[in-house]
């Protein structure tokens, strides 16, 4: 199958039935992402039990390209320590930005399928809020955005 139309199929998959949507009756870790130029704001709780993630749940507003990496991720970090959580946050902005090196293109796994991304710059941060708002969760920052000195992409177009 061609990159673009898996890339479309995984969209659209996750835009209509995401994974891991809702919030978390007792969250350890919570975070407000917003992307203020695209309209996505999400919520995203975590329930983190020593160093391991147990748990993730997001809701909100968004796109369809966002809410759909909001669903990825919630899977790909779920039972993970949040040391590679934040590994895959450093990964998943370097395939977006497309500086992604070929350790982190092997550790992203199914997440290679936003590979594309990059070539759509005003959709990157979308793409990249909700890592941007799970790496906020789980280092205290309770509100995020993807504009100013918050950015996650910064020098990158909108």
């Amino acid at each position: 199958m061609e990159s673009r139309a898996l890339y479309q199929e995984v969209i659209l998959d996750h835009n209509r039935k995401p994974r891991n949507y809702g919030r978390l009756e007792q969250p350890t870790h919570h975070s407000e992402g917003l992307n203020p130029l695209c309209g996505d704001h999400i919520q995203l709780d975590v329930a983190v039990d020593g160093e391991q993630i147990k748990q993730l749940a997001f809701e909100g507003q968004s796109c369809a390209i966002c809410k759909a990496s909001a669903s990825m991720m919630s899977a790909a970090v779920k039972g993970r320590s949040v040391a590679e959580a934040d590994q895959l946050v450093d990964g998943f902005r370097a395939l977006a930005t497309g500086t992604a090196d070929a350790e982190q293109m092997v550790t992203l796994g199914r997440l290679r399928v936003f590979e594309g991304i990059k070539d759509l710059p005003s959709r990157v941060k979308c793409a990249v809020l909700p890592w941007h708002t799970l790496h906020a969760a789980l280092h205290a920052q309770s509100v995020v955005s993807t504009e100013g000195d918050a950015d996650p992409v910064p020098g990158n177009p909108t």
